[in-house]
């Protein structure tokens, strides 16, 4: 089931990418640097305030509705929603405080509301683990923000119009699945519930609130120390690889965070270890080849993708990035899935706060002497301090398994991938497009092989059993 659900979710999400990178290759050649540049700050304030509309009930909603017994929070949900949103004026007033005028502003605001509904309506669809129904609303979403972008592009090469542009393209997407998340929802504002929740989910709203804001906080430095055209530069690498590479982790952890509660709660703690230390493998054998290939090549990856003003800052920027993926995925999409089944929602708050103090001071100290290039080692520094941070208090709640042994063995594939790639690259005379398609499919061809070496994630077994159910498949057709 683990297989099938992330399979479900990584073939959405890299689709979503692919639009996503079109998007970026579109976007960066339609619209300048500063125009850019405030879309993206635009982007990056609406996330923050969309964790802080809807993170109070996401906890809810993986701890109860996924354990599919009956139990029904979608009108507490909903109701409490509508209230958080009444929020909206003073997070137009704290976009004003940041930088932003009040057009891209008040654009962010909506955005912000049309992400935190969006959001919510995945996790619900995902906790009953319904991943075709949020596949397909993943892909409206995405191509929805592609094709309006286009559109109002046409209109006038302005920032706001394309914030305006994405929350329509998110609220396509809610309604895309709205049916099979809403229907049947009754809304009723029961304070006393809804009091009782707030509390529940005070800490992981205030820790999710603060790892938005240490995600952006880079972003925001760069506009106000050197201005928004080179923030807009830096952003567009960055969203790139985190475009490219969170996907797959993402994916993976929409299947086994659902299942790690179902599993604990029906199977109790020695099945839920069992569960994720497959988990862990898998997540970092998805993860650990993505980022490492995507650092060697990203001087193509850039030069393809994004436009002529957005390249050098781009290419000298994003394999530090892609690095510190790697630690960001295994702190937010691993290990904190120890404070999910400890009910530890407090411990969120203080590795949040670890990581938001390292990159506060961190960007300050680098970005102001290196640039954009500071704000890039400045993320890998705080991730890695997040890191750590989140290993240490994992085991003071839900001791979750690190299988040394086995990711190791993960680590010395992706690390021997990644020099075959480097060493090819530097011999290859090709266009940017023919070596990054050359590239990856060398990088693939050595991992698959390297895979199969040290039998990385039970590769051989699990083609084994697809063989065997193919075989069986064949047979039957066959005999009919």
């Amino acid at each position: 089931m683990l297989i099938g659900q992330a399979s479900i979710n990584l073939s959405a999400n890299i689709l979503s990418a692919l639009l996503g990178l079109l998007s970026v290759f579109i976007f960066t050649r339609l619209f300048s640097p500063q125009d850019y540049g405030v879309y993206l700050l635009g982007v990056g304030f609406a996330s923050v305030i969309s964790v802080f509309l809807a993170g109070w009930f996401r906890n809810l909603i993986m701890s109860v509705h996924a354990r599919n017994d009956g139990t029904d929070i979608r009108g507490v949900v909903i109701s409490g929603y509508l209230i958080c949103c009444l929020t909206a004026p003073a997070a137009y007033g704290l976009g004003r405080l940041v930088g932003l005028d009040a057009a891209a502003a008040l654009a962010a605001v909506a955005l912000s509301v049309a992400i935190g509904l969006f959001e919510l309506t995945q996790d619900l669809v995902r906790a009953r683990l319904l991943a075709f129904t949020a596949m397909k609303a993943t892909l409206v979403r995405a191509s929805a923000a592609l094709g309006l972008g286009v559109a109002v592009a046409a209109l006038g090469s302005a920032g706001f119009l394309l914030l305006i542009s994405s929350a329509l393209a998110y609220l396509l997407a809610v309604l895309v699945q709205s049916r099979a998340a809403w229907h049947g929802t009754i809304v009723k504002f029961d304070g006393a519930r809804l009091l009782a929740e707030a509390k529940q989910g005070l800490p992981l709203t205030l820790s999710l609130t603060l790892l938005a804001i240490a995600s952006v906080t880079d972003r925001f430095m760069i506009a106000n120390l050197i201005g928004t055209a080179d923030a807009g530069t830096y952003i567009a690498g960055l969203d790139l690889v985190r475009q490219t590479l969170m996907m797959p982790a993402i994916s993976a952890a929409a299947a086994f965070f659902p299942l790690a509660v179902q599993i604990h709660a029906n199977q109790g703690s020695t099945a839920v270890r069992s569960h994720l230390g497959e988990c862990v493998e898998l997540l970092l054998s998805i993860t650990l080849p993505a980022c490492l290939g995507f650092a060697v090549i990203s001087s193509h990856v850039a030069n393809v993708v994004l436009g002529v003003d957005f390249r050098e800052v781009a290419a000298q920027t994003m394999p530090i990035v892609a690095v510190a993926v790697i630690f960001q995925v295994l702190t937010q999409q691993y290990l904190h899935v120890s404070f999910l089944l400890s009910a530890r929602s407090s411990f969120y708050l203080i590795n949040t706060a670890s990581i938001i103090a390292a990159n506060v001071i961190l960007s300050y100290v680098l970005v102001s002497q290196y640039g954009t290039v500071g704000a890039a080692w400045a993320r890998l520094g705080a991730d890695i301090i997040g890191f750590v941070c989140a290993l240490i208090l994992s085991r003071r709640a839900f001791p979750i398994p690190i299988p040394l042994g086995r990711l190791a063995l993960t680590v010395i594939a992706g690390l021997v991938m990644a020099l075959i790639v480097g060493t090819f690259d530097r011999s290859l005379q090709a266009s940017d497009l023919v070596a990054c398609f050359v590239l990856v499919c060398a990088g693939l061809a050595s991992y698959v092989g390297l895979c199969w070496l040290f039998d990385i994630s039970h590769a051989r077994s699990r083609l084994a059993i697809c063989l065997t159910f193919f075989r069986a498949k064949l047979a039957n057709i066959n005999i009919g």
